[in-house]
């Protein structure tokens, strides 16, 4: 039997359509944010939170967590998940209970077969404002002029979300990423036919 293929199977990879998911995970509010990646340019397909304030115990919480990034997942289908990584605080509870919710979101998506990929937060701001300590509000406001959003959400929660999703399309854009490159030194040492010399 031969297989037919049609005109989106022949293209490459880079040339597909790709949906990233980006999530930043918290026990009382969670933040996602879907966009879609074509040869001309970013697309946003949703934002939004998943609350928890509803729920008794923490462990309620973080299995709504669980349930309702599976729904998302299955609902998008990304090719890839990209999830803020928790940061290091003074408070070690609150980080224990940020660290369950990041990991049941991450074997959410894992066990629906679901690529994911983490970012401290100071690489997710760096990437999008080109300031590692930039605010919740410096992040939303550029992300609302890279994708002409209108008006944002209540809680930047979802801003963050996004946030990691376009930080991860940026990552994997980067020439340094792709090559393993340390600097912009060992990118040139490793590709000096891509220098153009003036």
């Amino acid at each position: 039997m031969i297989k037919k293929y049609n005109k989106a199977d022949i293209l490459s990879n880079e040339q597909k359509n790709k949906i990233i998911l980006g999530i930043d995970p918290g026990t009382n509010v969670m933040g996602y944010g879907v966009i879609e990646v074509t040869p001309k340019k970013l697309k946003l397909i949703s934002m939004g939170v998943v609350k928890t304030s509803e729920f008794q115990t923490h462990y309620d919480k973080i299995h709504h967590i669980f349930q309702r990034t599976l729904s998302i997942v299955k609902q998008y289908d990304p090719d890839e998940v990209a999830l803020e990584a928790p940061f290091f605080g003074k408070n070690v509870q609150s980080m224990l209970k940020l660290g369950r919710a990041q990991g049941v979101a991450m074997v959410a998506a894992i066990s629906l077969g679901k690529q994911v990929f983490e970012y401290a937060p100071l690489r997710i701001k760096q990437s999008i404002t080109g300031n590692g300590a930039a605010s919740k509000e410096q992040v939303a406001y550029f992300l609302k002029n890279m994708f002409r959003i209108e008006i944002l959400p209540k809680e930047l929660d979802a801003t963050d979300g996004l946030a990691a999703a376009v930080c991860h399309y940026l990552q994997q854009k980067s020439p340094l990423q792709r090559t393993g490159a340390k600097s912009w030194s060992d990118f040139i040492k490793q590709n000096p036919n891509k220098v153009v010399k003036r």
